[in-house]
């Protein structure tokens, strides 16, 4: 269970009234104009999105927190700065995704990383203003300081001494503006030898646009247990258990209640049903009909939107398989190819401003 000293209120319904539930999509054309490294699809590690790892409050968190399921223990515990937030989390994302697009590339990987703080910041999709280098610095610090215990094994070996997140990071240029504009990161040992045994998992770049601590984290809970399949259940109760969410299960079930009727989870539907969460996968067949369409894989939305920026992927989704049922339903070696091909034909004939 999770041992708590007070209660940090995670970021909540009252506290984004009158908000969307997703953050706007900030830098929607930077695949026009940025390097390759952009394109690099978000990766995620299966650890940390199994176990509740990183802190869900909206303040510093001081706390020291534990974290027990069946033969796995984690302990995390903080810094002065506080505990590493699940937003600070994005700056792993990034530098696992990129090794992972090297590893699968075939080019040689490094534990230290030497990136570009602009790139990151779009990347994922945060805002590029002086107080936006000035959260990345401070994610930096909470990501270093922040201490694990744990017995997670990592590409088949077992960890049982403390750790950080990252090892180490220096600022290597700052503009006349105060700005960061190179960095270097040296993952630690844990994360990098998840990174070599390709212990990590596809996420929407959509991740990125949601606002709620709550939501990154139950999104990571079905993207690792739902994953491809259909559907997924889980207890309300085990649910908020395994997000590590600090708030009464009264709050906890009104923010999945919120979630279920704003219906904007990337990758699944949500429903909540006698007090069982049920996750649908938006991307599996659809029982509707009789027609099994191709089945995509992450990767293909991904692509998808690159090649038709301002497009709903969805839309196009719809679009696209209502053109396979009139061609005859033919079968399909590379369904994610052809979808995509389908995207790019399409805004070439129809782009958006």
């Amino acid at each position: 269970m999770i041992a708590v000293e007070g209660e940090l209120a995670e970021s909540q319904g009252r506290e984004t009234t009158g908000k969307s539930a997703l953050l706007p999509q900030r830098h929607p054309n930077h695949d026009l104009f940025i390097c390759d490294v952009l394109d690099a699809i978000p990766k995620d590690d299966m650890a940390s999105m199994e176990h509740p790892i990183f802190s869900l409050a909206t303040k510093a968190d001081t706390r020291v927190l534990r974290y027990e399921n069946k033969n796995v223990v984690v302990e995390i515990a903080p810094s002065v700065r506080g505990l590493a937030t699940i937003h600070d989390k994005d700056i792993l994302i990034y530098c696992i995704s990129q090794l992972m697009a090297k590893k699968n590339a075939g080019e040689p990987l490094a534990q230290t990383l030497h990136l570009n703080a602009h790139e990151l910041l779009v990347w994922t999709n945060r805002e590029t203003s002086g107080d936006g280098y000035r959260r990345l610095k401070d994610a930096f610090e909470r990501l270093g300081g922040t201490r694990i215990t744990t017995n997670i094994k990592a590409n088949g070996e077992e960890i049982t001494e403390g750790f950080g997140l990252i090892e180490s990071f220096r600022v290597i240029r700052e503009t006349k503006s105060g700005r960061m504009s190179e960095l270097k990161v040296r993952l630690s040992d844990w994360v990098y030898r998840i990174i070599q045994g390709s212990e990590v998992l596809t996420l929407s770049r959509d991740y990125f646009r949601l606002r709620k601590p709550v939501d990154r984290r139950v999104y990571e809970l079905a993207r690792k247990h739902c994953g491809e399949q259909d559907e997924w259940k889980i207890s309300l109760e085990l649910l908020h258990k395994k997000t590590g969410a600090s708030s009464h299960s009264r709050e906890f079930k009104s923010m999945i209640r919120e979630l279920v009727q704003n219906d904007h989870l990337p990758d699944y539907q949500v429903s909540l049903e006698d007090e069982m969460v049920i996750f649908r996968n938006r991307m599996s067949y659809k029982p509707k009909t009789d027609v099994r369409y191709p089945t995509l894989d992450p990767e293909a939305y991904h692509d998808a939107k690159l090649v038709a920026p301002g497009y709903d992927v969805y839309y196009l989704e719809q679009e696209w398989r209502d053109w396979w049922v009139k061609s005859g339903m033919p079968e399909l070696g590379f369904p994610g190819k052809a979808f995509v091909g389908f995207c790019k034909r399409h805004y070439e004939l129809n782009p958006k401003p």
